[in-house]
């Protein structure tokens, strides 16, 4: 019963800090310009351009509301690596993020942090993001760089043939029932892919709703709608091996 007890006190805080509406205040730091190209903690590489940020116990995928406490300037960012390990900072934002912050020069501030949404990387099927758009390395000084090779018209146009092709039909509409959210993602990048694998998957209709927060904007994947919460729960079930964080909304 001791070890029981002290496992759940243990655990408390982690959990804690991955509910929606977690709180914390502290200080902030920004990635140096050499961490660019790294793999992250989640294994995703680092990039300054993308709005993302390293905390110790929130989940990967979830989506922060960071502001400034000193000029109020706000930011939301989506935790990809685990960090800062130092005893005095909260969060680690990307360089971009820092610029937008207002902090770029200053090195550390003092910030409010706020989980928005814990539901997004975790939806993510395992191959994504797809493996056929790797990242380029550089070159190390003694490797010779390949010239590049001249692409014929008639090899552009068989490229193209094999590309995927989707087709999209979309309308603004008000529905009421039962849905499942895969996940929420402030990126539209593979939102496509996903959508298309899940419509299969599921034989339902993919729900795509914006929601703004503040001054970002956040997608989320609704699968659906079911007629009653038995028959979404089914097809949750369903699809819970290949979207494992997904979770019934209802929207009557």
């Amino acid at each position: 019963m001791k070890e029981l007890l002290l496992s759940i006190l243990i655990l408390l805080p982690t959990l804690l800090k991955s509910q929606v509406g977690f709180v914390q205040e502290g200080n902030a730091s920004y990635y140096a310009d050499s961490f660019e190209g790294k793999v992250t903690a989640s294994g995703e590489r680092y990039s300054h351009l993308k709005a993302t940020c390293s905390h110790v116990s929130i989940p990967f995928g979830a989506m922060v509301k960071i502001t400034n406490l000193e000029n109020n300037q706000t930011v939301i960012a989506r935790v990809n690596d685990r960090g800062p390990f130092v005893p005095d900072r909260i969060i680690d934002v990307s360089k971009s993020v820092a610029e937008r912050l207002g902090f770029i020069g200053k090195g550390i501030v003092r910030v409010r942090i706020e989980v928005m949404d814990n539901q997004s990387l975790s939806a993510l099927p395992e191959n994504y993001p797809p493996k056929n758009n790797p990242v380029t390395e550089k070159p190390t000084p003694n490797e010779k760089k390949a010239p590049p090779k001249v692409e014929t018209n008639q090899q552009s146009a068989t490229r193209e043939n094999n590309a995927d092709l989707f087709a999209i039909q979309i309308e603004r509409y008000s529905s009421k029932g039962f849905f499942i959210q895969l996940g929420s993602f402030k990126e539209q990048a593979n939102l496509i892919s996903l959508s298309a694998e899940a419509q299969q998957l599921f034989g339902k209709k993919v729900n795509i709703q914006v929601v703004n927060i503040g001054n970002e904007r956040l997608f989320k994947v609704l699968i659906g709608p079911y007629s009653s919460r038995s028959d979404a729960e089914k097809a949750k079930q369903n699809g819970q091996t290949r979207y494992p964080g997904c979770f019934i909304v209802d929207l009557r």
